[in-house]
């Protein structure tokens, strides 16, 4: 028997650990316009890949598709064209949705109820017993920071936007998923309540659970994720761990003169030659068997100093580099 990924052609790369999220050139086009004659392009050719227990962050800036792409993966919407596994199964199938959590960005919450209340309706759309939601909800609240009494006295319309968040985020766990969408988490909240939320999704990571979630806050997302891609215009610019795009902790510029031109290059591939009769790159070995070589060479250093963008750094000069950004 064929596995849903091979019914639907899709890439395998890693068959010990196959991906709980795979699409293959996602496409999403409205029709706009009196007649709907007008196009509007909201994603293209959206290829992307998340593994279990990973913390995928999907980077860009307003209007980009980050939102279009995270209702098609929750089959709220469908794609125009490509394909889409979740958790194995094609995107939209009725039983994936049971297995997966999602805190929108604007989540609607009833103000006329309690916080408790909201979660035991959550939970009853999941069918789970009274008996578990009794031993689930306090743990819930307890994870993310809401007390008993605000949960079960105050009437959400009375909760303040970190709270509001909170309860958010309880709900998307509420059917303990193995796999959670959140859509700008740390929306509207003020410092503590950036952290606090930083909090709740490294305890979700360290737990195992696989997370996938949009943000503008980048010094958030370098903080957690362990891959990103960044999406503009609804295309995917780029993806990749934060080694690889931002380079490792043992990444260096380095800067000197003098040495062989040809042995510099076996160290530093991007070796650039200055009108001065310097020179520059990046090294990434072990810089003390690169000064023993620059010695035996008769070269020096002028300056080697620790290199990595910051993802904030990175994140503008990609959008630069493909004229997305003035």
């Amino acid at each position: 028997m064929k596995s849903g990924a091979d019914t639907l052609d899709l890439p395998l790369n890693n068959i010990d650990n196959p991906p709980v999220v795979l699409t293959s050139d996602l496409r999403k086009v409205y029709r706009t316009g009196f007649w709907l004659n007008q196009k509007v392009v909201s994603l293209k050719s959206c290829s992307v890949t998340v593994y279990k227990g990973e913390t995928f962050g999907l980077l860009g800036p307003n209007g980009a598709g980050k939102t279009t792409l995270l209702k098609l993966l929750l089959g709220i919407i469908r794609p125009t064209s490509g394909k889409g596994l979740l958790l194995g199964k094609p995107l939209g199938d009725r039983h994936t949705k049971q297995l997966i959590g999602y805190l929108p960005e604007n989540a609607y919450l009833y103000d006329y109820l309690t916080g408790w209340e909201f979660l035991q309706l959550a939970a009853g759309l999941f069918q789970i017993p009274p008996s578990v939601q009794r031993q689930r909800i306090p743990q819930l609240l307890e994870l993310v920071g809401l007390s008993l009494a605000d949960a079960r006295k105050k009437l959400m319309r009375r909760y303040s936007k970190g709270m509001l968040q909170r309860v958010g985020m309880a709900q998307a766990l509420i059917n303990d998923p193995e796999l959670i969408f959140l859509d700008e988490p740390m929306s509207g909240l003020d410092p503590v309540g950036r952290y606090q939320m930083r909090e709740i999704i490294l305890s979700l990571k360290a737990a195992g659970k696989t997370i996938f979630f949009n943000s503008h806050i980048l010094s958030e997302v370098e903080q957690i994720c362990d891959r990103v891609a960044i999406l503009s215009q609804g295309e995917l610019i780029c993806s990749g761990s934060l080694h690889e795009l931002l380079g490792t902790g043992s990444t260096y510029h380095v800067k000197g003169q003098g040495g062989d031109w040809e042995v510099l290059k076996k160290w530093m591939p991007n070796l650039v030659f200055e009108g001065d009769g310097s020179w520059q790159g990046t090294l990434q070995e072990d810089y003390y068997d690169f000064l023993g070589s620059l010695r035996l060479m008769e070269g020096q250093i002028i300056s080697m100093n620790l290199s990595r963008h910051s993802l904030e750094d990175f994140f503008i000069q990609q959008l630069q580099q493909n004229n997305l950004v003035n």
